[in-house]
């Protein structure tokens, strides 16, 4: 077999040709990859710088009111933040529109992109082809552990952002963009709602990362160009002169969220944003899956 070609499941293993992994094996696979990626320093320290975000904001937040500053007016600070020390619920809106943009996606792409790159950098990805694991079902593992990092990375941020405005701030009744009222209750439940449209808006970041994570074997080249890929496409997103290219890019619906907090709810960029998401997932996710499958692994 030349270097040229890839190889085959049954010649990494002897006798593996065949073998089926069952249910409780899949599962245990998944498990493995969810608890390794979450006890990596790298991970820890990402979340952490997540769940920092919403801290500095609401110490800032709090500073600004008490020194009679005119807080989120004019312009400045992301949606919701002129309304945090009315309710410390809002605070988690500010959190989330202020982590989207570039914190959220770049933890994202960290891990996304160190998925296969690093572990052939490592030296490890031959060995977890071995039966009956399979190319196809590790790069499914793969990428669902980097949609449930999406999940968790949100709900960091979400967390962090509801115990620091309960602490800092008032709760209670809320009142939306539309200018009506709903109570706490409601309100929670759509940041919750809000929470998970966030994480979904995502899923474009992870099958991008993931294709990128397939082209080399260097798992910081990979996480490098991933970063890169979401800096440069928020960039273009902003070139007046590019509007009829950017409701195309991953990107450009991400803010869509705060429509979650009208009354009636608007569905139309919502609506957008997730298509837009699963598009992007179809594309990229398929593209990774024909790399993989036809790549040489012989380290």
């Amino acid at each position: 077999m030349s270097r040229a070609e890839p190889v085959p499941l049954s010649e990494t293993v002897p006798g593996s040709a065949g073998r089926r992994p069952s249910p409780l094996w899949t599962f245990g696979l998944l498990r493995s990859e969810l608890v390794t990626t979450v006890r990596r320093w790298r991970t820890l320290a990402l979340l952490a710088v997540l769940a920092a975000v919403p801290v500095l904001v609401g110490i800032a937040v709090k500073i600004e009111t008490r020194g009679g500053g005119d807080v989120g007016h004019g312009g400045q600070g992301p949606a919701f933040i002129s309304q945090i020390t009315n309710n410390g619920l809002f605070l988690v809106f500010t959190a989330l529109a202020a982590t989207l943009p570039f914190f959220l996606p770049m933890a994202v792409g960290v891990v996304a992109g160190d998925a296969i790159a690093g572990e052939a950098g490592s030296g490890t990805l031959r060995y977890l082809l071995v039966a009956p694991a399979g190319r196809t079902r590790l790069l499914l593992t793969k990428y669902t552990t980097v949609l449930a990092f999406c999940l968790l990375a949100t709900l960091v941020v979400t967390v962090s952002a509801l115990i620091v405005g309960a602490l800092l701030f008032p709760l209670g009744d809320l009142t939306t963009i539309s200018g009506t009222r709903i109570s706490f209750g409601e309100g929670l439940g759509r940041a919750l709602l809000i929470a998970l449209v966030v994480a979904a808006s995502l899923v474009g970041v992870a099958a991008l990362g993931l294709f990128v994570s397939t082209l080399t074997g260097s798992g910081i080249a990979a996480m490098a160009t991933t970063v890169g890929l979401v800096i440069t496409v928020q960039i273009l997103d902003q070139i007046p002169q590019l509007h009829a290219l950017q409701p195309y890019f991953f990107s450009h619906y991400w803010l869509s969220f705060a429509d979650l907090m009208r009354d009636p709810v608007y569905w139309d960029d919502l609506t957008k944003n997730l298509g837009l998401q699963a598009l992007y997932a179809a594309v990229f996710g398929s593209a990774a899956w024909a790399r993989f499958t036809a790549k040489d692994i012989s380290a």
